[in-house]
């Protein structure tokens, strides 16, 4: 009887430390903590991509079945520009590292857009090209400053001529029209010209054809139980329509439409995040991603619009136990600290065919809010228990509703 009774007592100790994985940390802590981990992952790509050795050091792992190493140098640099670039553009001089990594990107930028560069990267070569070119183009929208205005007017104009190149690739009738939608975007933005019939058919696609109801999208007409919506379709059409209101661009006026959505779907993302910082493993590219499927979350307390039943310090606590919980895994980078495919580790067996090393970047969107100032009540408002931690200890929790626009 004593050894049952001490058997379940171990199996209550281990339950319980699996529900409290999650510290309790200060705002402060918890800022330093993301810095730190947006840091270690950008930090291979945006160190070579700047001494023009990103082709020469990075490794390539993929499926062994389909060779996409042309394009892993745009994936990495790419997705990582997307992620980094708000935190870059923020007056917040964590650890005293925002200048230096300032200085990193545009030098990698610059690399990556110049012919004569060993790292110029591949932008109209097949179809992959339009993909990364438009986390490329978010990033630059994400800090307009630091990337664009404070990069040479060469740079600027490679940059452009690089991205234009992607208009030979037609998108498929999916997601991808809406990277399409994104660089001409960002072309918009930095030149007052794009092609508009471009930019506006992947929009009026999602907007008038493929809207699901209570916030998700179809990936196309059909719809997939996955995170594209959090990957791609919510930042990018929210980024987008914020650039077609400032350009007054017919059909602006559905970013009110699209700003409801997207806080509906940043409040089912918290809802998602488990006590322990855990969550679904869904769908498609989630070995690619990581805590990038928390994009979205992350963008509407960026942009000011988190739902109300989610409160900044809320969000911020359910998106550092998932960065948390996801990330301390030492198994997901290999001995040079580049990611290595996987979910919770290495796991290259879950990638799919289009997945490689490069691909792996995009967990930098998870860390967007980092734009934040400092003082924004995001990284000041303290600790607060989650709904998915405070429903499983009993807490009081108002009902779930969806929306009907």
């Amino acid at each position: 009887m004593k050894l049952r009774n001490f058997i379940l007592l171990l199996a209550s100790l281990v339950m319980l430390a699996s529900c409290c994985h999650t510290e309790e940390r200060t705002p402060q802590q918890d800022r330093e903590l993301w810095v730190k981990y947006l840091i270690k992952v950008a930090d291979p790509v945006l160190r070579n991509t700047a001494e023009g050795t990103l082709k020469a050091n990075m490794p390539y792992e993929a499926h062994p079945g389909r060779d996409t190493r042309a394009f892993s140098y745009l994936e990495a640099f790419g997705r990582t520009i997307c992620g980094v670039a708000p935190w870059l553009e923020s007056d917040e001089d964590d650890l005293g590292l925002k200048q230096e990594y300032r200085e990193m990107a545009r030098k990698a930028l610059a690399n990556a857009v110049n012919p004569d560069s060993p790292d110029y990267m591949e932008f109209s070569h097949k179809r992959q090209p339009l993909v990364d070119a438009a986390y490329l183009a978010q990033g630059m929208l994400r800090a307009p400053k630091q990337l664009w205005e404070e990069s040479p007017r060469e740079v600027r104009d490679n940059l452009i001529a690089a991205l234009m190149l992607t208009r030979k690739i037609k998108p498929g009738e999916n997601n991808w029209l809406l990277f399409a939608s994104m660089v001409e975007a960002a072309i918009l933005e930095f030149t007052g010209e794009c092609d508009v019939d471009r930019m506006l058919y992947g929009v009026n696609r999602f907007k008038n054809d493929w809207y699901k109801g209570d916030s998700f999208y179809g990936d196309g007409k059909d719809f997939h139980m996955d995170y594209y919506n959090s990957y791609v379709i919510h930042p990018m059409l929210m980024d987008v329509l914020k650039v077609m209101k400032k350009f007054n661009i017919e059909g602006w006026e559905f970013i009110e439409v699209e700003t409801v959505r997207h806080a509906r779907y940043a409040e089912i993302l918290e809802r998602m995040v488990a006590p322990d910082g855990s969550y679904p493993v869904l769908g498609r590219s989630i070995s690619a991603c990581r805590c990038g499927t928390f994009q979205v979350l992350s963008q509407a307390a960026l942009l000011g619009n988190l739902p109300e039943t989610v409160s900044p310090g809320q969000a911020r606590s359910a998106l550092t136990a998932v960065i948390d919980r996801q990330l301390e895994n030492p198994d997901n980078f290999d001995e040079n600290g580049w990611l290595r495919i996987g979910f919770a580790g290495h796991q290259p067996e879950m990638g799919e065919t289009y997945v490689n090393t490069g691909s792996l970047y995009h967990c930098t969107t998870a860390f967007v809010a980092l734009g934040l100032p400092a003082d924004d009540p995001f990284w000041t408002e303290p600790y607060a228990p989650w709904t998915g931690r405070k429903v499983w200890a009993g807490e009081k929790v108002a009902g779930d509703h969806a929306i009907k626009n």
